[in-house]
């Protein structure tokens, strides 16, 4: 009689074929920034002339936040939306916000299946990586508190029941600035949940004659691909720019410039911690996307206008002059002490 085989002696010399592969290696900010310049490269090719705020895009999905669009019609905001998520590999979204829209027509509702004898969740547009949120000022407040809760805890309720949103989760959400009529003004709750705010402007005329060139005879959106330095790396960039080191220089820096808002005299309501919060995560987005591992106060100064602006709120007198949170940023940017370069190298917190 032959001697019966060890099991397990036969598997531990024999490598399995269904053991998991080792974990990719962790990246670090010279993908970061491979990957920023890869989306500038393809999503400019939809939008011609924007590399800067594309930029600053990458800077909120890096920094896990969300983006508040505020132009006129016509200017990309709606292609930028679809391109960066073509880009990134995520599925995407689109809410066209009206005055009789609903908070379900959001989130989703609950149905009753006869064949089942049972209420099934029906998903609204909601449950999508990136959600282009159309003229969201012309939603009531009751539909605007909906997506409140959806950018604040990646959550919705539904009738009660909670259910989580996908992750990645971001929101890109449009608003025109000229038109007044039928629409209803985010609510301070509302605008500090938006990472930055920007504003794409015209483009400059030789940007705009390749528009035409290149556009006029088909979609804007036929050249952009899904690009391999996102897709499906998203959570492996963050923890990358996470790892950035913002020296205690820096982070003085940034906390004298928000605290300075709040004795401006120009200001009803200066930047909250919230605000600074926010204003580290840029930062340290901001020099990850330029391939370093330690932030600079130029990396503050970058996105300090889009990460705080929006935020402030300036008294009558200086709103009936035509002053606004953008200007006061930009005064305080001459005013506040710049720490120097070498002292902001610190690894003391990251």
């Amino acid at each position: 009689m032959s001697k019966p085989t060890n099991p397990s002696a036969a598997s531990s010399s024999v490598p399995s074929s269904s053991s998991p592969s080792p974990p990719p290696p962790p990246l670090d900010a010279t993908a970061v920034r491979a990957a920023g310049e890869a989306l500038v490269a393809e999503v400019g090719r939809a939008l011609l002339g924007m590399d800067e705020a594309i930029r600053l895009v990458a800077v909120a999905l890096l920094a896990d936040g969300h983006v508040l669009l505020e132009d006129v019609p016509g200017t990309g905001k709606t292609t930028l939306a679809k391109a960066v998520a073509r880009c990134i590999g995520l599925d995407f979204a689109r809410i066209q916000f009206t005055p009789d829209l609903l908070p379900s027509d959001v989130t989703g509702l609950y149905w009753f299946d006869q064949a089942q004898s049972r209420f099934e969740l029906r998903e609204g547009p909601i449950f999508a990586h990136v959600v282009l949120a159309d003229e969201i000022n012309r939603a009531t407040p009751r539909t605007q508190s909906a997506l409140l809760e959806a950018m604040a805890e990646r959550q919705v309720t539904i009738e009660g029941d909670t259910r989580a949103l996908p992750d990645p989760f971001l929101v890109l959400a449009t608003q025109n600035p000229v038109e007044l009529e039928g629409t209803f003004p985010l609510p301070e709750a509302q605008i500090d949940r938006f990472l930055l705010r920007l504003a794409l402007g015209y483009p400059d005329r030789a940007a705009e004659e390749q528009i035409l060139l290149r556009h006029g005879a088909r979609d804007a959106l036929a050249d952009v691909q899904a690009r391999p330095e996102w897709a499906g790396r998203l959570g492996a960039l963050r923890a990358a720019t996470r790892e950035v080191t913002v020296g205690e220089a820096v982070r003085g820096y940034i906390l004298d410039l928000c605290r300075a808002t709040r004795e401006h005299p120009a200001l009803e309501l200066g930047a909250s911690p919230r605000a600074s919060l926010q204003l580290y995560r840029a930062a340290r987005a901001v020099a990850a996307l330029a391939g370093r591992s330690f932030t600079l106060p130029d990396d503050v100064k970058a996105v300090a206008s889009p990460v705080l602006a929006h935020r402030l709120m300036v008294d009558a007198t200086t709103a009936l002059r035509g002053g606004d949170g953008a200007a006061v940023v930009a005064d305080l940017l001459t005013q506040v002490p710049v720490p120097v370069e070498g002292s902001s190298r610190g690894r003391a917190g990251s």
